[in-house]
C-alpha cells in the first residue's frame, strides 16, 4: 500500500509540475502582446533595442567627430549611417506595432497636466526617433554620400546634391539630436520618479518578465 501510495503521489507530483509547464507557455504566449495593464514582450524588446542603439548613435557620433578626414572617419560614418536605418526600420516596426495592440493605461494618480505632458512627450520621441535618420539620409543625399545598410544593400537617394540643403539638414540633424537627449533624460527621471516616489508600476511594466498591478 506504501509503494502504491508513493507512486500515486508521485504521479500526481509530474502531472502538477507539466500543467504549471503549460500554464507559464500560456503566459509567456499572452504577454507577447500588449494588454491594458502590461506591456507585451515583443513591445518591450523593440522599446530597449532602440535605446541601446540610440546610445551607440551618440557615441559613435562623438567618435566620428574626433577622427580626423580619413577613411577610420568615412567608416565610423557609415557604420552612424546603418545603425540610424536599423532604428528607423525599428521605430516603423514598433509604432506599427503599438496600433494593432491595446496601450496600458496612464496611472490614475496622474493630474490631467501630467497626462497630456506624458503623452506629448511619447509622441514627440517617436516623431524625434524617425526624424532623426531621415534628416541624416537626406544630409548624406544632398552632400552625394551613398547609404548602405552594414555595406549588404545600398539605399536610394532621397535628394540630388545641394549644398544649401546639406546645411540646413547637418543643422537640423543636431538640434535633432541634442532635442532628443533632452527629452529621453527627462523621460527617464519621470519613469525613475514614477518608479521610486509615486510607488505605481509605469516603469515595471516596460521591463521584461516582470508584470504591472
Amino acid at each position: 500500500m506504501d509503494r502504491a501510495a508513493a507512486e500515486r503521489e508521485r504521479g500526481e507530483r509530474e502531472h502538477l509540475q507539466l500543467a504549471t509547464g503549460s500554464h507559464a507557455f500560456k503566459l509567456r504566449a499572452v504577454h507577447t502582446r500588449n494588454t491594458t495593464t502590461q506591456w507585451g514582450l515583443a513591445a518591450q524588446l523593440l522599446h530597449w533595442i532602440i535605446v541601446a542603439l540610440v546610445i551607440t548613435q551618440f557615441i559613435l557620433a562623438s567618435i566620428a567627430d574626433d577622427l580626423p578626414l580619413g577613411m577610420r572617419k568615412l567608416a565610423m560614418l557609415a557604420r552612424h549611417k546603418s545603425v540610424g536605418i536599423t532604428i528607423l526600420g525599428l521605430a516603423l516596426l514598433r509604432l506599427a506595432w503599438r496600433w494593432t495592440n491595446p496601450t496600458p493605461a496612464l496611472p490614475v494618480t496622474l493630474k490631467s497636466y501630467e497626462a497630456v505632458l506624458a503623452r506629448v512627450t511619447h509622441a514627440a520621441l517617436y516623431a524625434l526617433i524617425i526624424a532623426m535618420p531621415l534628416t541624416g539620409w537626406i544630409m548624406s543625399s544632398a552632400r552625394n554620400f551613398s547609404v548602405s545598410w552594414f555595406g549588404v544593400f545600398q539605399l536610394p537617394d532621397l535628394v540630388g546634391p545641394n549644398r544649401r540643403l546639406y546645411d540646413a539638414m547637418l543643422t537640423t540633424h543636431g538640434v535633432l539630436a541634442w532635442t532628443l537627449a533632452t527629452l529621453a533624460a527627462l523621460q527617464a527621471l519621470a519613469a525613475l520618479r514614477h518608479h521610486f516616489v509615486m510607488k505605481d508600476d509605469v516603469l515595471r511594466r516596460m521591463l521584461p518578465f516582470t508584470r504591472g498591478s
